[in-house]
């Protein structure tokens, strides 16, 4: 295995062009309004502790998630854009947290006002542990975004206090979280402090679950609780496949269950491996990642088919029109991606991690960075665009919020610091895994800073200037995308071989840099057809469209109604064009295609005549973008005649 990259802080990165557009937005439009919400809600409010038995509204369970969520974004967004009006505002919550928590340590409003005697009793279905995590990386992101350490000392004695409840000593409780979370807030928390007792509770967590005897049956029938009975999901092929505790993990080589949960710890193992250099957990890393990105995920990033129980089914099961796809999967996502690729340096992993951030992430949030999707689904018919009665976060409709709030804060959070996901240094080694314009310094201790000049995702071409103050010899290693046929290569305009400079989807480029030194890469975009795997059997015959990271689809105010009625031939020209009156400006992709008609069958409901064809305009847009304008109608995958 290669040696260890580190990701270059998003600190250190100053993002324009497409994602420093979205990081602006996120920062003037997306936390303003979430902390609105949170307010109208009754998070903030809760943590004042004025709630009394008997009283409407009770705390929740997991409220203390979203506001976490939320002090971390902004303390992501407070390193690189000072702000102190909002500076202040967090400073008031955590101000709230702080005389919310206990002497003992514990935080969490509802077991401390609404249930207090049952703390810890259900682990398996309670968000406690879940809760600490979030609360841990937003203690982390605060103070690394403000030098302030209140909320980080706050978390360093829930952590302890944690480390005293759970563990395999005698008196301590054999448990692990229901909803996986806190091992990546504890590693962080490690990293932040140089404790090690925050770094091996995390590997305790990883290690424990699913291990006999099974906690989750022991602590069932400490609540009088028949064991195994799990809100019927012995359906799922076992009780416990729906949390990712049906086996010990280095044992695991199916993606099982609810995709938030399952991505979750699968970064919060990757990092368990790397910080403790254990190799046996990477033959199941590495089998789950294989399982999940060829046979479990979809053409944009999503994953987690299934709207009952969020999850995972079984393998080439991804149906368009009842896709859950939860925004907060195709995150979990990423940052699964990105802790992979940090310990292996392989460009595929930054490949998914490009096309869920493109695709399955940025889909979540309109374009005014006000409101969001739960749900992302690859096609909406008329039926779809209702949802579900007693399911409203089905409905294919962007929502100012939601009562299960998990998706706005953590979209929020990963647009504040997603300059850190571009870059990552190793010894004499700068890697550059996501190209858009903007600049990162500090690089090899300072001495080097590197600018990107591009129009990525729109434009082919990537220009890296480097800076330094005296000739510096180093490798600057940049991704050949995996989407990408015939890069170019040049440096001081001089041509590179990129085939034989390339390995492992890295172009390596090993010289004494000087000042000034230019390099430009031509991403070759053409407007491709993308076919799914056969056994996806909801997509035979069909055809997706791709140019660069983005994927595609139609939508009913540009095509009509009606749009299972469109196919593309497969002859047909692909166009790509700049749009400038939608979101701003995109690239959009037309072609000449047909459409069934009436004509020749009438509107028989069934006939022994197919009807015609009639020629139509087709036009495609980001799937990102869709649902920005006029509701309707959408499909990613087309028919092919």
């Amino acid at each position: 295995m290669p040696s260890r990259m580190r990701a270059v802080s998003h600190t250190q990165v100053e993002l324009g062009g497409f994602w420093g557009e979205r990081e602006a937005t996120n920062r003037r439009e997306t936390l303003p309004i979430e902390y609105e919400q949170l307010e109208l809600t009754g998070r903030i409010a809760a943590l004042d502790m004025t709630w009394k038995p008997g009283e409407p509204d009770p705390p929740h369970i997991f409220w203390e998630s979203d506001v976490a969520k939320w002090i971390e974004a902004v303390g992501y967004a407070l390193a690189t854009a000072p702000d102190p009006a909002l500076e202040a505002q967090a400073d008031a919550v955590i101000a709230a947290m702080a005389k919310a928590q206990q002497p003992d340590g514990y935080l969490n409003v509802h077991f401390t006002l609404v249930e207090p005697d049952k703390r810890w009793s259900n682990v398996r279905d309670w968000h406690e542990l879940y809760c600490a995590g979030h609360l841990m990386e937003a203690a982390v992101a605060y103070y690394e975004g403000t030098g302030k350490d209140t909320l980080l000392r706050m978390m360093q004695r829930y952590a302890d206090y944690i480390g005293q409840v759970f563990g395999s000593g005698p008196e301590q409780k054999r448990g692990y979280p229901g909803h996986e979370e806190i091992e990546l807030g504890l590693v962080k928390l490690y990293r932040a402090t140089g404790e090690q007792r925050y770094l091996e509770l995390a590997r305790y967590f990883v290690d424990e679950r699913g291990t006999q005897p099974h906690y989750y049956d022991l602590e069932a029938r400490e609540r009088g609780e028949e064991p195994g009975r799990y809100y019927g999901r012995a359906a799922y092929g076992h009780p416990y496949a729906y949390n990712q505790s049906h086996l010990p993990l280095r044992e695991q080589r199916t993606a099982e269950g609810h995709a938030v949960r399952a991505m979750y710890l699968y970064a919060g193992a990757t990092d368990v491996a790397a910080e403790t250099d254990d190799d046996s957990l990477w033959p199941a890393l590495d089998a789950l990642w294989e399982n999940v990105t060829e046979r479990r995920m979809y053409v944009t990033g999503g994953i987690g088919s299934a709207h009952e129980g969020e999850r995972f089914t079984y393998d080439f099961h991804l149906p368009n029109d009842t896709a859950y796809t939860e925004t907060c999967a195709a995150i979990g996502l990423v940052f699964w991606a990105q802790r992979m690729l940090q310990a292996k340096a392989d460009g595929r992993y930054a490949d998914v991690m490009e096309r869920a951030l493109y695709n399955g992430v940025l889909s979540g949030v309109s374009l005014d960075g006000r409101r969001f999707f739960y749900v992302n689904p690859l096609e909406v018919t008329p039926e779809t665009l209702r949802g579900s009665a007693t399911m409203p976060s089905t409905r294919v409709e962007r929502q100012d919020w939601f009562g299960c709030a998990c998706c706005p804060p953590n979209i929020a959070r990963l647009l504040a610091s997603l300059g850190g996901y571009a870059y990552s240094e190793a010894e004499g080694e700068v890697w550059v895994h996501l190209y858009g314009a903007g600049s990162v310094t500090g690089l090899l201790d300072g001495r080097v800073t590197l600018r990107q000049e591009t129009r990525y995702p729109w434009d082919e071409e990537v220009a890296l200037m480097v800076a330094c103050s005296e000739p510096t010899a180093f490798t600057l290693a940049l991704r050949i995308p995996g989407w990408c046929q015939g890069a170019r290569l040049a440096v001081n305009g001089e041509r590179q071989a990129v085939a034989a400079l390339t390995e492992d989807g890295y172009a390596r480029l090993g010289r004494s840099w000087r000042d000034g030194d230019r390099v430009t890469l031509h991403l070759p975009m053409p407007v491709e057809r993308v076919y799914a795997h056969p056994r996806v059997w909801e997509n035979v015959g069909k055809v997706a469209l791709q140019r660069g990271p983005l994927v595609y689809c139609l939508e009913e105010v540009d095509n009509g109604a009606h749009l299972a009625e469109i196919s593309l031939p497969r002859d047909a020209t692909l166009e790509a064009r700049w749009s400038p009156e939608i979101g701003g400006g995109v690239v959009t992709v037309h072609a000449e295609g047909d459409r069934r008609a009436l004509a020749g069958r009438g509107d028989a409901l069934y006939a022994r005549q197919p009807g015609g064809h009639v020629r139509c305009e087709i036009t495609a847009v980001p799937y990102y973008a869709w649902a920005n304008r006029t509701p309707g109608e959408m499909t990613v995958w087309i028919h092919e005649c």
